[in-house]
């Protein structure tokens, strides 16, 4: 019996061993980029929704600062304005909704567009590496407003 015990957590370390031999592999990358998706939830074409593709590169140790004590912190010497980049590209996208509600035409268009999008960044040798989304509304009774957001990270 402690044979095959011994034996079993042997074979399970060797795959665990493996495992995390494939997870470094995978993780040998020289830079990321972040492509951002905006889709507007706002009818009748009154929101923006674009694929953002920021084409500057940031120091992001500029606009960082330490605390020691867990109070005091330096931020406001940090000038919002030097964070903004000044250099993306901006793709337009259709809105979720148009006067009579959700618009299946719409998603169908911009589907196809960030599928585009994807499949040029695939061809300049970026590897898709991680999706995340989120949805930002108030959904009161009166809600007009909301955003979907998409970030597509890729490396390479």
């Amino acid at each position: 019996m402690k044979k095959i015990l011994l034996s079993a957590a042997l074979v399970a370390a060797f795959c665990l061993n493996l495992k995390a031999q494939e997870v470094s592999s995978q993780a040998s990358f020289s830079e990321f980029k972040i492509i951002t998706v905006v889709e507007s939830i706002v009818p009748m074409g009154l929101g923006r929704s674009r694929i953002i593709d920021s084409q500057t590169q940031v120091d992001a140790s500029l606009f960082t600062t330490e605390r020691t004590d867990g109070k005091t912190s330096k931020q406001k010497e940090i000038d919002r304005a030097d964070i903004k980049v000044n250099e993306l590209e901006e793709t337009k996208l259709l809105n979720f909704f148009s006067a009579t509600g959700i618009n299946f035409q719409n998603i169908a268009s911009n589907d196809a567009v960030i599928a585009s999008k994807i499949n040029s960044m695939l061809a300049q040798g970026w590897k898709l590496t991680y999706v995340t989304s989120g949805v930002e509304s108030n959904a009161g009774a009166e809600d007009g407003q909301g955003i979907f957001i998409t970030r597509l990270f890729f490396s390479r």
